[in-house]
């Protein structure tokens, strides 16, 4: 029996996800094809039909995996991506793409981010599989590549040219919710429902130029450092949309005063930046979710040490609360830095105006079933995911990947960083909700 044989029939995550730690798909460049192909085998080899495709580039694989069901629902889809962010300039307690199996963990990159959540979704397709359990509608897979780089050569392209893949499905599960977090000595398990928007703006200061050796007032640059720091000691207006409303509900209604008392007034526009001041450090969270946000990152001005550029732009990454547009953020920023700034916009990635809440209550009863002191609670994402290409199709994505962290295991402070790993036990237990999940799905 060939090693793939043995994984399909053998089913132990722990061991699968050492296996994909070991292909090193640090993006850039990602090279996730040999990981990708893996994959296939192993579904292939379980009877499982699988398609692969790639754009311009066949380094950069993407593999869309079906059981068919019954036809009796919709197909539902789960999906995520096999690249990883680097590891350079870090230093880990094992090599990063040994997986290592050690203190109840598996080590390396990608085991939270998010091959770790792959994992759960293979051995819960293969568990189908090999069970013979006949869905109600289609179970699609779809594993792609470059999530961490923007995702054109993976769900980006998968969604633009091969969209007829997804036809009908309404549906799907991706990274980002499901681990449990402690607040107050409860155990909240966050399910992302909804995800800010990214855009990009061009600002445009203008002033008088010259030579280097004389002084100018009210230059260019000068205008720029103004705004800057103007931009430094104000927060955008207060937003409370319905998604981060029911989020904060959730939260309050299960915690105790003062906690529970502070966060139901971030609710109230009128106070919530001011609970978010006393909160400090612990209102970080929860302030991109209330606000839409500005930050700017690429500054642009003279080219020549002697020259006093008449011209500086800055590039500002904006993020957009689900309900409001590029427009508005426009707006908000030029009540801060005036109508004399050239605000112009250069990019901007639209996602779902609401979320469509209808799986919550089955995921949230799987969670009590998993951990019967779990509370679940709705969860917005202040970065962006992959959901927002699917998104472009009409499917809501929740983020729904469950583990159970114990022990020193924080899932936002390993995201990324050096010693990133994942209890065996949650990969055991998000396979099994996620087994739960496919296998009751109605849409």
């Amino acid at each position: 029996m060939s090693e793939v044989s043995k994984a399909a029939s053998c089913i132990k995550p722990e061991i699968l996800l050492q296996k994909l730690i070991r292909f090193n798909t640090t993006n850039p460049p990602g090279n996730e094809a040999e990981c990708i192909r893996y994959i296939g085998r192993l579904l292939n080899e379980a009877g499982i039909e699988t398609t692969l495709l790639h754009g311009d580039d066949p380094n950069r694989l993407n593999l869309v995996a079906k059981i068919m069901g019954q036809g009796i629902e919709p197909p539902f889809l789960m999906y995520g991506h096999a690249d990883v962010v680097t590891t350079e300039h870090q230093q880990w307690k094992y090599p990063p793409f040994d997986g290592v199996l050690a203190e109840g963990c598996v080590w390396g990159r990608g085991a939270l981010d998010m091959k770790g959540a792959l994992t759960m979704m293979i051995c819960a397709m293969l568990r189908v599989k090999l069970e013979g359990f006949v869905p109600r509608g289609d179970i699609i897979l779809c594993i792609v590549s470059d999530e961490e780089d923007g995702g054109i050569h993976g769900a980006g392209f998968i969604t633009e040219k091969h969209r007829e893949l997804f036809k009908d499905v309404r549906h799907a599960i991706g990274e980002i919710g499901g681990f449990n977090m402690s607040i107050s000595g409860k155990k909240f398990f966050p399910i992302m429902i909804a995800e800010k928007q990214r855009c990009e703006i061009r600002a445009t200061i203008k002033g008088p130029g010259g030579h280097g050796s004389l002084p100018v007032k009210n230059g260019a640059a000068a205008k720029l450092g103004e705004m800057l720091r103007g931009l430094d000691k104000t927060r955008l207006p207060v937003h409370v949309t319905p998604p981060v409303k029911l989020m904060m509900e959730a939260l309050s209604s299960n915690l105790p005063f003062p906690a529970g008392t502070m966060l139901g007034m971030l609710t109230k526009p009128a106070l919530t930046n001011r609970i978010l001041d006393i909160m400090g450090e612990k209102g970080r969270v929860f302030d991109p979710i209330l606000h839409n946000t500005i930050n700017a990152t690429i500054l642009r001005g003279g080219n020549k040490i002697n020259v006093i550029p008449s011209e500086v732009t800055v590039h500002f990454d904006g993020r957009i609360l689900p309900g409001f547009g590029p427009e508005d953020i426009i707006h908000e920023l030029e009540a801060i830095v005036g109508s004399d700034i050239e605000l112009e916009l250069m990019f901007f990635d639209k996602g779902p105006d609401k979320p469509d809440m209808s799986m919550f209550d089955i995921m949230s009863q799987i969670i009590r079933e998993e951990e019967n002191d779990g509370i679940p609670i709705p969860f917005v994402v202040s970065g962006v995911t992959d959901a927002r290409f699917f998104a472009q199709l009409g499917i809501q994505t929740y983020g729904f990947t469950p583990m159970l962290l114990t022990g020193d295991i924080d899932f936002s402070k390993l995201l990324h960083n050096a010693d990133e790993r994942i209890p065996v036990g949650a990969l055991y237990f998000g396979t099994e909700a996620v087994y739960k999940l496919i296998t009751r799905y109605k849409a």
